[in-house]
């Protein structure tokens, strides 16, 4: 006990282990330690500094709990003379994941003090490199070191491999593991869907069906779940829409519980094919429900013309005590937008900002103007562009340009063509449209000059293309 504290140190550790959980509590318990002198004293351990360290992890980063915070703890830990060990690092490799200096210089540190023989340090030295970019030259270092992986080891070198976008290595170094768990398939079917591979990702998830009808031994948990759903939803044809049924399927079959996540892959996925009575059902199956769940209904109403239902679901949403992020309000401007509700939209977008501290994107300014042009308000429409905090990308002068043509607005058309051109000549399908809306406006001249334009800036009409999909595969 230290002169004017009435805490011991054994009592300060035991009320760290009893508010490991809680990560706002050890903050408290951490300004006790500082006014008690204990992380000053010679008798100061790392447990202290590890249950901080990993604390700040589970709090959104903010001007009380900044990014630096765990480092800034491994510094005071080290001039306290507390040792670091293997619970220390995996912390702040975590922590350190995006920067490539920090994470060498814990390299370092766990080289210097013999912790690269611990696996679990191992592991997230392999997450700390790959999620800095860093991946050929440190990553695989690091994995080749370690002599005899196990499997915790090689699926975090299968995710390096995934997130660095080397997918062909991915899959032969998935081939090549000794043995696999539903870890390491769930990385690689992610890893496909992130990268755009949708179709190698659900041939990787009938892989793994197959591998749990031979050995039997392979429970399908939520995130696989969710992994394969998410590719389901990014494809095209009505085969993504059978996968994914199938994995509905599964669920039911299974007595799999659909948790707030699984929920919202399955709305999303229903949503992303028009099955919007799927969407109503796996809502209503979803006994615990998180924003993100409400944000896929709205989002698939939204998007197929149901504003009215949306609303409604809205209000339900706020009444239920949730708060609305910004893929809510995206949904629900798209909604007023395509209904023409002007003041409800304006309101919202408002108290977007004003009520409920949602900082606004390029999309919802998208959406503002998309409101404004459609009801004829240009005067409206160009000053909320003038009062953006950034400067307007071709998403939202496209929005003016749809309401331009919609109302005829062919004076209008010219000064968004000027912008778009200023922009580069990204959206040909854009400049397509300026130049129909002068020939259907009669001006031949404006429409073969902005044909010349396009010509010069290289500007080519993207071809029209169809597909039939048959066995997974698109035949033109």
């Amino acid at each position: 006990m230290w002169r004017g504290s009435p805490y011991s140190y054994a009592q300060l550790e035991r009320l760290l282990q009893n508010h490991f959980s809680a990560p706002r509590r050890l903050f408290q318990v951490h300004a006790l330690l500082l006014t008690s002198g204990a992380l000053s004293a010679s008798a100061a351990t790392a447990f202290p500094y590890n249950c901080l360290i990993h604390a700040h992890l589970r709090l959104p980063s903010t001007s009380s709990t900044p990014p630096c915070a765990p480092l800034r703890l491994f510094s005071a830990m080290l001039a306290a003379g507390a040792r670091p060990n293997g619970h220390t690092f995996p912390s702040l490799l975590r922590s350190a994941a995006a920067s490539g200096p920090a994470t060498t210089a814990l390299h370092a540190q766990c080289l210097r003090r013999g912790l690269t023989g611990d696996r679990f340090v191992a592991c997230s030295l392999l997450s700390s490199y790959g999620r800095a970019g860093r991946l050929a030259r440190d990553a695989s270092k690091v994995f080749d070191e370690m002599g005899s992986p196990d499997l915790a080891s090689s699926n975090a070198m299968l995710d390096v491999l995934c997130i660095a976008g080397d997918l062909a290595e991915a899959r032969e170094f998935f081939e090549r593991m000794a043995t696999r768990d539903v870890v390491s398939w769930t990385t690689l079917i992610s890893g496909l869907s992130r990268n755009g591979c949708h179709w190698d990702a659900v041939e990787a998830f009938r892989g793994l069906l197959a591998d749990n009808n031979n050995r039997g031994r392979l429970a399908l948990g939520e995130a696989t779940l969710v992994s394969v759903l998410s590719a389901c939803a990014s494809l095209d044809g009505t085969e993504g829409l059978a996968v994914g049924m199938s994995v509905h399927a599964y669920v039911v079959r299974h007595r799999v519980g659909l948790t707030a996540f699984l929920g919202t892959a399955l709305i999303d996925m229903y949503g992303k094919y028009g099955k919007l009575g799927c969407c109503r059902t796996a809502f209503q199956a979803v006994s615990e429900k998180e924003v993100c769940t409400w944000n896929a209904l709205l989002s698939a109403l939204a998007n197929h013309g149901i504003e009215a239902e949306a609303l409604v679901k809205f209000n339900m949403m706020i009444v239920g005590g949730f708060l609305p992020n910004q893929i809510t309000f995206l949904a629900l401007l798209t909604c007023c937008a395509r209904a023409g509700l002007v003041e409800i939209g304006l309101y919202w977008f408002e108290a977007m900002v004003t009520e409920y501290q949602v900082t606004p994107m390029m999309a919802h300014y998208g959406c503002v103007v998309d409101l404004l042009g459609r009801a004829g308000r240009f005067m409206d429409a160009i000053k909320t562009i003038e009062r953006m905090p950034f400067m307007p990308d071709a998403s939202v002068w496209g929005a003016l340009l749809g309401a331009s043509k919609l109302h005829g607005n062919v004076e209008l058309v010219a000064e968004i063509g000027r912008k778009l051109l200023d922009l580069g000549p990204q959206q040909s399908d854009r400049y397509v449209t300026i130049r129909n809306i002068y020939l259907e406006d009669g001006n031949w001249h404006a429409a073969t000059r902005m044909g010349e334009v396009m010509h010069e800036a290289g500007i080519k009409k993207t071809a029209g293309q169809s597909s039939v999909v048959f066995h997974s595969t698109a035949i033109p």
